[in-house]
């Protein structure tokens, strides 16, 4: 069993991940991962679990199943308790590892798009008025010459 990290990024999970806790007495209960970490995690719970319980936390990521020891830390709400992590071998820290990298890269990648998204509405909206001015100045020449032709023809009849 690897050591922990002191620090480490967390990633909300955007889709529903089950997560299932087996308690030392064999019983069980599941719940739903929202945040996780290499250090520990946010589970949303039907009722919350004693403060201090041990338990052994499975769930599933897109990388593979993840096993680990956990305790159950103070409940937020009724139903949002954090865990932190106390034992995840080798192959289970990198599982989780990659699934968190992966979210990172994503959500960094997301808010690449949102920027280039609102730069790319600025820079159109900066040419509308340009566009506005150059269509009038346009409509007011095409004006101007069909009036010319006009008072120019009306002027030849006579």
């Amino acid at each position: 069993m690897g050591s922990l990290p002191q620090r480490a990024p967390r990633v909300h999970l955007e889709a529903a991940t089950p997560a299932v806790l087996r308690f030392q007495d064999g019983q069980r209960t599941s719940g739903t991962l929202h945040v996780v970490s290499l250090t520990g995690g946010l589970l949303s719970l039907s009722n919350p679990v004693v403060q201090g319980s041990q338990v052994r936390l499975m769930f599933l990521t897109n990388t593979g199943s993840v096993l680990g020891g956990a305790e159950m830390l103070p409940p937020l709400t009724r139903d949002l308790q954090p865990f932190r992590f106390v034992s995840l071998d080798g192959g289970d820290r990198r599982r989780l590892g990659a699934t968190i990298q992966a979210s990172l890269q994503r959500s960094n990648e997301q808010q690449w798009i949102e920027k280039l998204r609102a730069a790319s509405g600025q820079r159109e909206r900066s040419r509308r008025p340009l566009l506005k001015a150059l269509f009038g100045t346009v409509a007011l020449a095409a004006l101007a010459w069909v009036s010319a032709n006009y008072l120019l023809h009306f002027h030849l009849l006579k």
